[in-house]
């Protein structure tokens, strides 16, 4: 259980350009409303370092690559999946539970939809002199659906939808304003390419990902709230390739690259009292970068060229995610993986390690998480999904 103060629930959802956060220039986290929405959701691509936009298809690909679904094997499947959160906090009630699904209409087209549901556990609500205003469960969740079609025998392509819900504050008031749910309509766009590959004695497959994803409006949790947030559009894209060793064993290399598309904090000028300065139109004067309070198109376009240190520090807003994946005898799996972040961007850096066991209908993959950092919040997170296959569940009782 939190103890949260109603003083405090001005800064949910805080905007990218709080002024607060611009005391240390080196510092320029990019932040987004509703980042549950780029939490990995499944095991098998959390135990591979948080990869998967290039992986071979499976039920989860909605998230990292709806493209992938015209190339699955498989006519319908269904995936469950669930991620005690912040364990190493000792918080037992926050979670992300995942729910998928997926329907091969023919050989060149399959649709699927899936059901994100995100919760921050009970909260205790105070006002600011510390008095009980009741308590509630904030929760957050999101609910897909989308085509994925072949173009060619190497192509394919999707398009997703995508309706967000994020109820943070219950309606407390916050400063004498009554707070609301936020919602925000989103989509996706992804391309898959797949090809088969010898190099020499042994037969591979060679695939690439692209995934924009999250293109929506922003989110408001105040009807009188000028300000408005962005949510976490992203762009992630790369490599994977599978090698098939022998009639036993096979092996899978994959790397993800990803950018959130989403406006830079600037750095603000003050005067010599360190006092920022106020332009006659209300706004802070910029001394380095951009103003991030532009529309969404604006602000995807601007994200690759508004930092305020120059290219060195666009670079580092790219963050990686590398993975292994060994299968044997398409019955067992073992993965590890490790992901990447900018000390200035956020810091996330970790190893991940997972296995995977398939048997007749249905699958089960756990991942584990392993922190660079001691007393990392991300410590000890374990993810666990179970994928049910109905091909082999119609063929078993034909």
């Amino acid at each position: 259980m939190f103890l949260f103060s109603v003083a405090y629930l001005n800064g949910i959802g805080q905007n990218y350009n709080d002024l607060s956060g611009q005391q240390n220039n080196d510092l320029r986290t990019i932040t987004t409303a509703v980042p549950f929405l780029m939490i990995a959701p499944d095991a098998r691509s959390g135990a591979l370092g948080d990869a998967g936009v290039a992986t071979s298809p499976d039920a989860n690909s909605m998230h990292w690559n709806p493209a992938k679904y015209a190339f699955i094997d498989k006519e319908f499947g269904v995936s469950v999946s669930f991620t005690p959160w912040l364990r190493n906090l000792n918080i037992n009630d926050i979670y992300l539970g995942y729910l998928t699904g997926f329907y091969q209409i023919d050989e060149r087209q399959a649709v699927a939809a899936s059901l994100r549901y995100f919760t921050l556990g009970e909260i205790v609500f105070t006002d600011e002199v510390g008095t009980n205003v009741g308590t509630y469960k904030p929760n957050e969740w999101a609910i897909d659906g989308t085509y994925s079609r072949k173009f060619s025998e190497h192509w394919s392509g999707a398009i997703a939808g995508r309706f967000i819900y994020s109820n943070l504050t219950a309606g407390q008031y916050v400063q004498g304003a009554p707070t609301s749910a936020g919602t925000s309509i989103a989509a996706d766009v992804a391309f898959f390419y797949t090809k088969d590959v010898n190099l020499g004695d042994v037969d591979g497959r060679f695939n690439f990902g692209v995934n924009v994803s999250n293109i929506g409006n922003k989110i408001s949790y105040s009807e009188t709230s000028i300000k408005k947030d962005f949510i976490p559009t992203n762009l992630r894209f790369g490599p994977a390739l599978f090698l098939d060793l022998d009639e036993y064993n096979s092996l899978t290399f994959t790397i993800d690259v990803n950018k959130l598309l989403v406006p830079t904090p600037p750095v603000y000028a003050r005067d010599s009292t360190g006092q920022f300065i106020i332009q006659p139109d209300g706004k802070y004067e910029i001394y380095k970068g951009l103003d991030p309070d532009v529309s969404v198109v604006q602000g995807m376009i601007q994200s690759f060229y508004d930092a305020p240190d120059g290219f060195s520090e666009e670079m580092r807003e790219f963050n990686y995610s590398i993975g292994v994946e060994y299968w044997y005898n398409k019955l067992f799996a073992i993965r590890g993986g490790f992901f990447y972040e900018d000390r200035t961007k956020g810091n996330r850096k970790f190893f991940t390690l997972g296995a995977g066991l398939k048997y007749n209908v249905f699958g089960l993959d756990f991942a584990y998480l392993i922190p660079m950092e001691q007393q990392n919040p991300l410590a000890n997170t374990l993810r666990f999904s179970l994928v049910f296959d109905f091909d082999a569940f119609n063929n078993q009782i034909q």
